[in-house]
């Protein structure tokens, strides 16, 4: 998935917790996310007193990012309120960083199919087992 496949395809399911999202679709949002905060904290230095625009943009971006999190967790076959993990801080953090980063169930789970195709988890690309 390239980086603006995934930037549409979060923002087509703005407020969507439901369903699984794949690695490179949660990632490549994130990334999105902080280059945005870097360009509206830098917009605001130069021309604002007051953090206006990176206040808007974190406005906007808090619901797709707690959705495809959401997703990103059903991925893995975990439930998208353990992001309630993000209170706890450092210990919280990690353990979500890790939950993220973990490769998909293989197949379909509880949350659906899954996104990467029918051939996910078959070993280079050949037949599933």
């Amino acid at each position: 998935m390239s980086f603006q496949d995934a930037i549409k395809s979060v923002f087509s399911k703005y407020a969507t917790f439901t369903g699984r999202a794949r690695r490179s679709e949660f990632w490549y949002f994130y990334l999105f996310v902080v280059l945005i905060n870097i360009i509206t904290n830098s917009l605001d230095r130069m021309l604002f007193e007051n953090a206006i625009l990176n206040s808007l943009a974190a406005l906007a971006l808090v619901l797709p990012q707690l959705a495809v999190g959401a997703r990103r967790l059903h991925d893995t076959g975990k439930s998208g309120f353990r992001q309630f993990w993000l209170l706890l801080p450092i210990i919280g953090w990690i353990m979500l960083i890790v939950w993220w980063a973990q490769d998909g169930t293989p197949g379909a789970n509880e949350h659906g199919e899954n996104p990467k195709g029918a051939q996910a988890g078959a070993p280079y690309g050949g037949p599933a087992v």
